[in-house]
């Protein structure tokens, strides 16, 4: 669903691409949410983020980072097979 709206010095790509944004919004989870999801202590949870089996954090403020919630969710379909390369693309 795409919805249009009379723009105030706005394109009609950015309203479909706000639209479509808020259909599939992606969350970022902070550390305890994503250690609660996966299971994983602390220490495991950056020792697969150095070795690329983990997705990267994402540097939200100075002093504030989390995860992608698709890109845990990803990973939580095959831990044992993923790469950073199949984190996905924003």
């Amino acid at each position: 669903m795409v919805i249009l709206v009379a723009g105030r010095g706005r394109s009609n790509q950015w309203m479909e691409t706000m639209a479509m944004a808020s259909q599939n919004p992606d969350r970022f989870l902070r550390l305890a949410a994503v250690l609660d999801r996966t299971g994983l202590s602390r220490a495991t949870l950056y020792r697969k983020i150095h070795a690329g089996t983990f997705p990267q954090q994402v540097k939200l403020a100075e002093r504030c980072c989390g995860w992608r919630e698709s890109a845990v969710e990803q990973w939580l379909l095959n831990p044992m097979h993923y790469s950073a390369s199949d984190a996905p693309i924003h």
